[in-house]
């Protein structure tokens, strides 16, 4: 089942042809606590089409780049030479844990009044008044 969905979909994990070129040119830099494992090109080569090392990640399940943490997509987008396995970061105390995009899903953000949300809609505060043409 594995097999199919790799040669069928791009969007749960790697597709077959990324599976070979991360085989044939790519370097495992790391794994985030989400199980997404990051790559580079071998020896951190820079890649002559684009002037800068390639990097990249495959996701674990389905493809939503919402569920890479701020270290790694520092490190995926050039913000920071250093992968996050290789440095000694430490949160700051006030720091929230990423949280993926939750869009779509039971657990996204409903504001009050919405219809999708249950409770009533606040009291309008009168201080809106309707445009008329011509007045």
């Amino acid at each position: 089942m594995k097999f199919l969905l790799q040669l069928f979909t791009w969007w749960s994990g790697q597709t077959l042809n990324t599976r070979f070129h991360t085989w044939r040119k790519g370097e495992r830099v790391g794994e985030d606590q989400f199980g997404n494992i990051y790559y580079r090109t071998l020896g951190g080569a820079i890649d002559p089409g684009l002037g800068f090392q390639r990097r990249w990640v495959i996701y674990n399940g389905q493809s939503e780049a919402s569920s890479v943490p701020p270290g790694w997509y520092g490190w995926l987008h050039h913000t920071c030479d250093t992968p996050p396995t290789q440095e000694t970061y430490v949160a700051k105390e006030w720091e929230l844990p990423h949280l993926p995009n939750m869009t779509g899903t039971p657990d996204a953000w409903r504001p009050q009044g919405s219809m999708l949300k249950s409770g009533a809609r606040p009291a309008a505060t009168g201080d809106y008044q309707a445009w008329t043409p011509g007045a």
